[in-house]
C-alpha cells in the first residue's frame, strides 16, 4: 500500500506537493474514478491510476540528470507565450518523466537537478528539510554592512520575514557589488525580493548550488546536460554530518545499496574522492 501523492511523484508526474494539487484539482482517477481526498492510499499493484485520462506507473528505474539553465527560458513543460522552455534541451536525452527540482525564473541561469525520484525531490524542495541553495548575484551600488546584516538576519518578503541567510560580499567594481547567497527557502523570486528589500536591484542571477550538487564541473553560460547515474557530479568533500548522510542517501540510490550499508556507501565515497584528488 503506497499514499497516492507519493505514488505519482515515483511516477514523474510531478513532486508530492504538486501531486496533492492535481488530486485536488480533481485530475487524478483510481481504477476510473476520481480521487479528491487527500491522504488516499492505493495498492500500487492492484490499482489503476491516471492524471488526465492518462494512465501513469511507477518508475523503476531512478534518473538524475544536473542541467545549466540559461537565461531566457522557463522552467515548464510549456509555455503560452511560446517562450523555450528547459524541455527544449532535453529532447535527445533519453530519460522519462524527468521533473525540475524546484525552479528558477526567465531571467536567472544556473544549477537544477532533474529527477524522476519523486522522494529526493521532495527532500530537496520541502521546507522542513531546509536544504541550502546557494546563488552568486550581481546589485547595482555598494553594498554597505548593515544591507548585509539585513540580509542575513532576514527581511521581509511578501508579507513574511524570510529565515536567515549566509552572505558574503565578494567584489565591489565599477559600482557593481558581487554578492554570494545561500538560503534555505524557496519562495518565489525569494533572492531578487531580497534584494530589493534592502533597495537593490538584481542584475545578474545565477544558482551555482543545492545542498551538495555544485555547479562547478558545468559550462558557464550554456546549456549543458550531464547525467549523474554513477554519481560523480554529486561527491565532493563534505563539512558536516548533514552533507554526509544526503550523499550516503544518494549513492545507495544510485548504486542500489542497502540503507542499512551506509558504512559501504562511505568507503565508495572516500575511494572516489581519492579518485578526484589525485
Amino acid at each position: 500500500m503506497e499514499r497516492l501523492n507519493k505514488y505519482l511523484a515515483s511516477a514523474g508526474v510531478a513532486s508530492r506537493r504538486g501531486a496533492d494539487k492535481l488530486i485536488a484539482e480533481g485530475k487524478v482517477k483510481v481504477n476510473g474514478k476520481v480521487v479528491t481526498e487527500l491522504g488516499t492510499v492505493i495498492n500500487e499493484k492492484n490499482d489503476t491510476v491516471s492524471v488526465n485520462d492518462v494512465i501513469v506507473k511507477a518508475e523503476n528505474k531512478l534518473s538524475y540528470v544536473m542541467f545549466y539553465k540559461p537565461k531566457g527560458c522557463i522552467t515548464t513543460v510549456s509555455d503560452d507565450k511560446g517562450r523555450k522552455t528547459i524541455y527544449d534541451y532535453l529532447e535527445d536525452l533519453n530519460v522519462p518523466h524527468l521533473i525540475p527540482v524546484g525552479r528558477l525564473d526567465y531571467d536567472t541561469e544556473g544549477l537544477l537537478i532533474m529527477t524522476n525520484d519523486g522522494d529526493l525531490a521532495y527532500k530537496l524542495t520541502h521546507p522542513s528539510y531546509e536544504v541550502p541553495k546557494t546563488y552568486l548575484v550581481k546589485v547595482n551600488g555598494e553594498m554597505p554592512e548593515h544591507k548585509l546584516a539585513q540580509l542575513r538576519k532576514g527581511v521581509e518578503v511578501d508579507g513574511e520575514k524570510t529565515k536567515r541567510a549566509r552572505v558574503k560580499l565578494l567584489e565591489y567594481k565599477d559600482d557593481v557589488s558581487k554578492l554570494q547567497i545561500t538560503i534555505t527557502e524557496g519562495k518565489n523570486r525569494q533572492i531578487r525580493k531580497m534584494l530589493e528589500a534592502v533597495e537593490r536591484e538584481v542584475i545578474f542571477l545565477k544558482r551555482i548550488a543545492i545542498g551538495d550538487a555544485l555547479n562547478e564541473r558545468l559550462r558557464t553560460r550554456s546549456s549543458f546536460v550531464d547525467s549523474v547515474h554513477v554519481s560523480q557530479e554529486f561527491i565532493v568533500l563534505h563539512k558536516n554530518l548533514q552533507n554526509v548522510v544526503y550523499i550516503i542517501e544518494f549513492v545507495n540510490k544510485i548504486l542500489g545499496l542497502s540503507k542499512k550499508s551506509p558504512f559501504f556507501a562511505i568507503i565508495i565515497i572516500i575511494f572516489v574522492i581519492a579518485i578526484f584528488c589525485k
